[in-house]
């Protein structure tokens, strides 16, 4: 078979995987790997290699983009004490302790061990994400978790960049130079990341183009990652921040069919790319096993090792901080039940596995890095260890902390915000009564509409009324866009004022936009 044959193949079949999954309402990212793991192992399945650079630079962006836009300005400015922590103090602790381990329990020099231990310091964003869709988290401990592995990317790539430095040139890194070396990729990423999301909303006020407005939304997450990487800093934090920006105020930038093209085209490209990444994870792990040296065949006792570690690590590093922050805010006994959670959503996953290929062939010497597969199968294997293991349980480990929002909570606060909508939209008519401004039969007609929300009854019902003369229906579609501005403008002042979450605001906008796409053009 050709390379394009085996792509190909690769999306159909991830594509009917993760499908499989939706349908079975288990992780895609958990069935993914086990079932690219199976296939990997069959004799007649061709190797499938993937440079680092498609992972770093294709798949990673717009993935990171979609996870950043997710999260909400509002709760991040409430998580970020404990998300600084997990960010810098988490990160370093993990690192040091699988290099302690790594180094104790497998054939790696401790160097490389410290490589080991940097690739896989941090929590990766798009198994986490990928893995929370699904699961009622508070908004505020979704946000947490997101956000963390988020930002902790950039304490990881300073350690990792240190420790393959430190393997290669077989020289030790300053800590000053360490701490000039962060400032650089973290805060020049941060700033390229906003400087992309300002210019990015300079364009997109001014223009209305639905194919043009798409384009930009799939190339900022690209020409964020380019030019910060360009610039010598942390394009994932570039990613990052340029999507937390624009995915806060990305409402206010385009209209209402617009927002849904965009949607759908993104949603489409981040299921693809996120089920092909995932099913190539599990492809790889077998053929990377097959490329170890005879003194590395006892891989699956560091694998555990290792992988426990890093699980152990972060339970002893979450479960303190939430009792002192607890204690801090006086809410009452401390409670194991958000560190649990919050403990066990810490996956590995694309991340880890790009770092890893990015790995040197050789030292600068010539010869060739030392047990570098070795690293990769553990890395890969550690990513594989806990997409299954906590990717499998934690919708049960988040049933069983009693912390999941039930449906009747997101059902009633859904249905409070439609009724606030509505009465908005009924002052408005009011007003535009009192001033004469519109025939009073439509006034009439967009009222019965809206009563009919607040009595619970079809929401279409108002449709069922609608004018047949030309001239009425284009007037009717005029106020009706009128009604719904001041229902969007009312979303936004709930949303403000803490009434609603995001995920309730962004569903109801979302029906909104469906609704006066509906009308036409009219």
């Amino acid at each position: 078979m050709t390379e394009l044959t085996v792509v190909l193949l690769l999306v159909v079949f991830a594509t009917l995987v993760a499908t499989g999954a939706r349908h079975w309402r288990i992780p895609a990212p958990s069935l993914l790997v086990v079932v690219g793991v199976l296939i990997g192992l069959l004799p007649w399945v061709p190797d499938v290699q993937v440079a680092p650079e498609v992972i770093s630079v294709v798949v990673l962006p717009p993935l990171l983009y979609a996870s950043a836009e997710e999260i909400p300005w509002r709760e991040l400015r409430v998580v970020w004490r404990p998300v600084t922590v997990l960010a810098f103090g988490l990160v370093l602790a993990s690192a040091a302790a699988v290099g302690v381990v790594a180094s104790a329990v497998t054939p790696l020099s401790p160097t490389m061990a410290f490589v080991l231990g940097a690739v896989l310091a941090s929590t990766d964003p798009v198994a986490v994400t990928a893995l929370g869709r699904k699961i009622a988290l508070p908004p505020r401990i979704q946000v947490l978790v997101q956000s963390e592995s988020l930002f902790n990317d950039a304490t990881s790539l300073v350690l990792f960049k240190v420790a393959v430095g430190t393997a290669v040139a077989a020289h030790a890194v300053t800590l000053p130079a360490a701490g000039r070396e962060f400032l650089l990729l973290g805060g020049g990423g941060a700033l390229v990341g906003g400087a992309v999301a300002a210019v990015v909303a300079l364009i997109r006020r001014r223009t209305e183009d639905p194919i043009l407005e798409t384009v930009i939304a799939l190339v900022t997450p690209y020409a964020s990652y380019v030019l910060a990487e360009d610039l010598h800093t942390s394009g994932v934090t570039a990613v990052v921040v340029a999507g937390v920006v624009l995915g806060s105020t990305g409402h206010r930038l385009t209209n209402a069919t617009i927002r849904l093209q965009v949607h759908a085209v993104y949603g489409t490209v981040v299921f693809v790319l996120e089920s092909v990444v995932f099913a190539v994870i599990g492809l790889e792990l077998p053929q990377l096993v097959g490329q170890l040296a005879p003194d590395e065949r006892t891989w699956p006792l560091g694998l555990l090792a290792v992988a426990a570690t890093v699980i152990a690590v972060r339970l002893l590093g979450v479960l303190p901080l939430s009792a002192v922050m607890q204690r801090r805010r006086g809410n009452g006994p401390v409670t194991w039940r958000i560190p649990a959670v919050v403990s066990w959503a810490g996956t590995r996953g694309v991340m880890p596995l790009a770092a890893a290929l990015s790995i040197p062939l050789a030292a600068d010497g010539g010869g060739p890095l030392p047990h570098r597969p070795l690293v990769l199968v553990l890395t890969a294997g550690v990513v594989v260890f806990t997409l299954v293991l906590q990717g499998f349980t934690l919708a049960p480990v988040v049933r069983w902390s009693g912390i999941a929002l039930e449906p009747e909570h997101t059902a009633r606060e859904e249905a409070r915000a439609r009724a606030g909508l509505a009465k908005a939209g009924l002052s408005c008519l009011d007003d535009l009564e009192a001033a004469e401004a519109a025939p009073t039969p439509v006034l009439d007609q967009l009222r019965r509409g809206l009563l009919a929300r607040l009595d619970q009854a079809d929401a279409d019902r108002g449709d069922d009324t609608a004018p047949s003369h030309w001239a009425s229906a284009t007037t009717y579609r005029a106020l009706r866009r009128t009604v719904i501005a001041a229902e969007s403008a009312q979303l936004q002042r709930l949303y403000a004022d803490n009434h609603i979450s995001d995920t309730t605001r962004r569903r109801l906008q979302r029906s909104l936009d469906l609704e006066e796409a509906g009308l036409g053009d009219g």
